[in-house]
């Protein structure tokens, strides 16, 4: 039975498999719409909000030196998707990677985590979304019926139209074609990176020395929580997160790591791109390198414009423009939040599509759904199915508290991925690895480390929900998953028991 479950796929079988006519994804993106996927779907809310949060209650001006932190962690999880993602340019991203070096039921397992990832993912960015359009309507007078804004604040019946209206029309957008996806994209970029700099650089007059002093303020220690809503770290060992201090700027990277969230959709375009094995790296590293230093400029101009002690929670960004007798850059700065969260959006949604393809033409979901449009060369079925119900999921629920699960879901995947790099230099070290992660396996397992770190840093309550999404996932696969998957009816393609296998010469 195990031989079954840790089945792997060889690398070349997936690479043939991207070829089947009817099956086969539509070839026209660049490194540069990769790098411009990757700043749409890294960039929204976080760089607006975060920024001043964790400045006033984590690290005061030092939560410059957090980002750098968290995007030092990302980085080690980018180095090892580069290199998965050019030496297996399929759709799928993390699930495909898992097939190749861990087995079929590892695969299932990431796959199905990334389904859920990243369908909460778009559905709580579209309801942020209409957030922000709301509030600028409300600005020019318009009102939406009560009943028509969501679910928050509704008596009896609530569904926010705006946010299933915005997952819908995307939905119409990546049905069309992904040079499409990419050249919308692009636009929107622009304005939300315009916005950014905007900011940067009128905040930068209106900087104040004083305000940097003390840059890293003095340590203060935080009590412990006990209950399901605490840190799991806490629970499992009572150690509590340190506030301010060289601790504190640990415990801040913590928090703004989930800003940089979204590099890992860029791999799910791998089988749409010209040359995968020369963009992808490109496109990866590239949207991560310019984030950080956008992150990093924006956090040391909101600091030296207000107090950290004094910057506002909700809005620091917008409220500390206000502060300086400037609030006109409040208003820019909700247009730029409202119009870079529709990237984020159809980002997102383009990376479930592709996993729920991938795991399709496997055999692990009904093969129906991995036909492509005999027009438009895209999974329009499973874009169509997945975006109605997101639409609905978006319109009548209150995401809030889901939210969390976004995040455990993706740096699961950062794990799997990891591991996957080192078991596959020595399972297939004649692969041709177009790019290859440096100091393998120490890189690798930097990454898996500063994961788990930040695993632990997540609520108790989050991790019950993803097991038992897990556990349902595992039910669904010994269900149909097991018995359908095209490996089990052809053994030419598998490539051997995954982890299992004698290792061969070292590729490190």
């Amino acid at each position: 039975m195990s031989n079954t479950l840790f089945r792997t796929k060889k690398v070349e079988q997936s690479i043939l498999d991207t070829e089947e006519p009817e099956h086969a994804l539509k070839k026209s993106l660049s490194a540069l719409d990769l790098t411009v996927f990757g700043v749409g779907v890294i960039i929204g809310t976080g760089i607006f909000v975060l920024t001043g949060k964790v400045a006033k209650e984590n690290a005061g001006p030092g939560v410059s030196l957090a980002f750098v932190a968290a995007g030092v962690a990302c980085a080690l999880a980018a180095l090892c998707y580069a290199e998965f993602a050019s030496t297996v340019p399929v759709a799928g991203s993390a699930y495909t990677f898992s097939y190749a070096s861990l087995g079929e039921l590892p695969a299932w397992i990431i796959g199905w985590d990334l389904v859920l990832e990243f369908a909460l993912g778009t559905a709580v960015v579209a309801v942020g979304w209409s957030g922000y359009v709301r509030s600028l309507m409300d600005n020019a007078g318009w009102h939406l019926p009560a009943s028509l804004g969501g679910r928050d604040g509704a008596h009896g019946f609530g569904f926010d139209i705006l946010a299933a209206a915005l997952v819908l029309v995307l939905t119409a957008i990546l049905v069309v074609g992904v040079k499409l996806s990419a050249r919308i994209t692009t636009l929107v970029v622009a304005i939300k990176v315009t916005v950014v700099l905007i900011v940067i650089i009128a905040g930068a007059f209106f900087i104040e020395g004083k305000n940097y002093s003390p840059f890293i303020p003095p340590a203060q220690t935080v009590e412990a929580g006990t209950g399901i809503k605490s840190p799991l770290i806490q629970i499992m060992f009572g150690w509590a997160p340190t506030n301010f201090g060289v601790l504190g700027i640990f415990t801040a990277a913590s928090v703004v790591f989930f800003a940089f969230i979204g590099f890992d959709v860029v791999a799910t375009a791998a089988e749409e791109t010209k040359n995968p094995q020369r963009d992808m790296p490109r496109g990866i590293l590239g949207s991560l390198v310019i984030c950080t230093a956008l992150y990093v400029l924006v956090s040391i101009v909101v600091t030296g414009m207000q107090k950290y002690t004094e910057l506002s929670v909700d809005a620091p960004l917008a409220d500390a423009f206000k502060a300086t007798g400037h609030p006109w850059f409040a208003g820019v700065i909700s247009f730029g939040a409202a119009v870079g969260l529709t990237t984020v959006c159809m980002i997102l949604l383009l990376g479930q599509t592709r996993v729920f393809f991938a795991m399709s033409r496997d055999g692990l979901l009904p093969r129906f759904f991995s036909r492509v449009h005999p027009k438009f060369r895209t999974p329009h079925r499973p874009t169509i199915l997945l975006g109605v119900i997101i639409a609905i999921l978006a319109g009548f629920t209150s995401l809030s508290e889901l939210a969390e699960l976004v995040n455990i879901g993706t740096l699961f995947a950062f794990i799997v991925v990891a591991v996957g790099v080192v078991v596959l230099r020595h399972t297939r070290p004649d692969l041709p690895r177009a790019f290859r992660t440096p100091w393998v396996p120490w890189v690798p397992i930097l990454s898996v480390m500063a994961t788990l770190w930040l695993m632990l840093n997540l609520p108790a309550e989050t991790w019950l929900r993803f097991a038992v999404w897990m556990v349902i996932g595992i039910v669904v696969y010994f269900l149909y998953g097991r018995s359908h998957s095209r490996l089990a009816r052809r053994p030419e393609a598998v490539g051997g028991s995954g982890p299992q296998n004698p290792p061969g010469p070292s590729a490190g």
